[in-house]
């Protein structure tokens, strides 16, 4: 197996098992040599003929290990699938022995500690899969990362069925994927869907969820003169495009977490947001905006692009269930433009209840990852 051996992709379409895993098998090519990883995403429709589907797959293709997830939407090469049962698979060739297969973490990271004892390979790259229901989910992946030194990326599931992920077997309940040791070539980056309107604000009274003071003001005072006096007067309008933000501390770059607003209460000023906040922290309010979003993307592009100069052997990618469709319109824009920027590259993923970076649980935001 060569290190430049580009990986094969699949796609196929239909509500029959059996029939997608052929589909799939006749168009994937395993790698003579080393270690073969597949990367299997269905859409939702399929979750309940995932297992038959990925027993079938593993035969057909010979390949025993994979990865993946349920998604409410696919992505492949140039093609973004919605509203029909669906199947997309990619297999990959890497050195020998340098990955492995990360099984089910749901109450804490103890298993991938042994895990890691045991690989000869130091681990240094990871690709996770996580349950939205569990409440340890976001904990979980920080833990993957801060403690093993790992850089992961991913998503969280999205399904209108059942929350299933494959690590190895299919899965479901915790965080599960896939680890890579350092002789594999990775790059990375990811792209927002939303802008800042305001300044960053220091969080002076909250409690839970709820934002009580900014900057020693009411927060409903603070958020309405960020995003205007024609908002102000809809808060519910403004709920459909505004959002919240939490500045990376630390961060070189100008990253942030994005968080849906839940609520305000217009008699006591308070605002509420889709996670816990902490005194002494900063937050910003942002809008979804399709046009910076654009540009932000192909700026991320024009980014990994120069990283990888000679191009790359596959790619995995993850977007929020926000963007897509939703914010870029019905024609694949947004992974059409990848193929724009970066070619044909072999290409799979979905969209996600949450997207992970550098062991940080995203919204609204694109993750691409390029194997080199």
């Amino acid at each position: 197996m060569s290190q430049g051996s580009p990986f094969s992709v699949a796609c196929a379409e239909g509500a029959d098992a059996d029939a997608l895993a052929a589909a799939l098998s006749a168009r994937l090519i395993p790698p003579d040599g080393g270690d073969a990883l597949g990367f299997l995403y269905v859409t939702d429709a399929l979750a309940r003929q995932l297992p038959q589907l990925l027993s079938a797959l593993r035969e057909g293709t010979g390949v025993p290990h994979w990865t993946g997830s349920v998604g409410v939407a696919l992505c492949t090469t140039g093609r973004e699938i919605y509203d029909r049962p669906a199947a997309v698979a990619m297999i990959g060739g890497f050195p020998k022995g340098s990955t492995h297969i990360l099984p089910v973490l749901k109450d804490s990271d103890a298993p991938l500690a042994s895990l890691l004892a045991e690989w000869r390979e130091p681990a240094r790259f990871g690709v996770l899969h996580a349950d939205p229901g569990n409440p340890r989910t976001p904990d979980l992946i920080g833990q993957v990362g801060e403690r093993t030194g790992l850089f992961c990326v991913g998503g969280l599931t999205s399904s209108q069925a059942d929350d299933l992920q494959i690590a190895g077997e299919v899965t479901r309940g915790g965080v599960s994927g896939a680890l890579f040791g350092e002789s594999v070539q990775v790059i990375t980056a990811h792209t927002q869907g939303c802008t800042p309107i305001g300044p960053a604000h220091r969080i002076t009274q909250a409690t839970g969820n709820v934002l009580i003071e900014l900057d020693n003001r009411p927060a409903l005072d603070v958020f309405q003169e960020d995003i205007g006096e024609v908002l102000a007067r809809d808060m519910q309008r403004a709920g459909g495009f505004i959002v919240a933000a939490f500045p990376v501390e630390g961060s070189d770059t100008r990253d942030y977490l994005v968080r849906n607003l839940v609520a305000v209460d217009t008699g006591q000023k308070l605002v509420a947001v889709g996670d816990r906040v902490r005194e002494g922290g900063r937050i910003m309010f942002c809008r979804r905006d399709a046009n910076a979003a654009m540009d932000d993307l192909r700026r991320m592009l024009a980014d990994l692009r120069h990283r990888a100069p000679e191009g790359a052997r596959g790619a995995l990618y993850f977007s929020c269930l926000g963007r897509g469709r939703h914010q870029f319109g019905d024609d694949s824009r947004e992974l059409r433009t990848i193929s724009e920027e970066l070619g044909d590259i072999p290409l799979v993923g979905f969209f996600a209840n949450g997207e992970i970076f550098h062991n940080r649980l995203y919204g609204y935001t694109g993750v691409l990852t390029l194997f080199l």
